[in-house]
């Protein structure tokens, strides 16, 4: 009974901890959420007050951010970058984990710990030099701005799926290139499916990363190929530092809309994929 009663309680303790963390993980999305129904005015002197009669304007936010944004086309644009930045990701750091795992020397262990060591370079440090050799090798447009996100997300992939293909037995790709198989067929033919657990985890990630950026398409694509995040950004900043706050709420909400559902419809994917590779690497 003494175990039972400890059990609920700790029980108890931690469905109020998890309760509160997820109140304030979600205050920040229901606070965009009111305010995009309210009046700018408004915005600034209350913004934790329940849109009313006074407050209330409907859906003119949504409607004149769209007309400014050019919401529609920065949509099309982030959702090619995202898709393409994301199948590139996946491809190329799972086959260079695979090469990492089976081809054990110097040059692999050496590959490995510079992706290790990627991601705890600050993008700060190195995006003025990256904006000045993208320009100069002709990357500022949507396929260079992919394969740059290829250079920045590698660190993160390729340390998840390492851990993967260790679970990978040996055994099998032996089996198959026994019954004629060469190396890419081994791979994409029976390694690559193994790592679907992993895979979805890293598309989740890199997509919520890919499609939320501001600072790099900024800096790769400037004003001419506009994302999501830029196009709301310079639409709604008027002159002299004034900013349609109303306008922006609502543009955010339209923006994290896609990538909310896309994360609630596959988070469970992000635990089995990490725990996954935990326990087999």
């Amino acid at each position: 009974m003494t175990f039972s009663r400890q059990k609920t309680a700790s029980n108890t303790v931690a469905i109020f901890f998890l309760a509160v963390l997820a109140f304030v993980f979600l205050l920040p999305i229901v606070l965009v959420l009111m305010n995009s129904f309210k009046s700018r005015l408004y915005i600034s002197s209350a913004p934790f007050a329940i849109p009313d009669g006074t407050t209330f304007v409907g859906l003119e936010n949504y409607i004149k951010g769209l007309r400014s944004s050019g919401f529609f086309v920065s949509f099309l644009r982030s959702l090619f970058v995202t898709v393409c930045s994301v199948a590139v990701i996946i491809v190329c750091t799972s086959m260079t984990s695979w090469f990492i795992v089976r081809v054990k020397n110097r040059f692999t262990s050496g590959l490995y710990l510079l992706f290790a060591f990627s991601m705890i370079v600050p993008f700060q440090m190195v995006m003025y030099t990256m904006t000045y050799v993208v320009q100069s090798i002709g990357f500022n447009n949507l396929p260079g701005v992919v394969l740059v996100y290829l250079g920045f997300g590698a660190g993160l992939s390729v340390f998840m799926f390492t851990g993967f293909v260790k679970a990978v037995p040996l055994e099998v790709e032996e089996a198959a290139e026994i019954d004629g198989c060469n190396p890419l067929q081994t791979y994409f033919m029976i390694v690559f499916p193994m790592l679907k657990p992993t895979a979805i985890t890293v598309a989740i990630l890199n997509s919520m990363w890919v499609w939320n950026d501001y600072l790099l398409p900024y800096l790769v694509l400037g004003t001419k190929h506009k994302t999501v995040p830029v196009a709301i950004q310079l639409a709604m900043q008027g002159a002299y530092g004034s900013t349609d706050y109303g306008g922006f709420m609502a543009m955010l909400v339209l923006a994290i809309i896609p990538i909310v559902a896309f994360y609630i419809a596959s988070q469970k994917y992000i635990i089995k994929g990490v725990i996954s590779g935990a326990i087999k690497g």
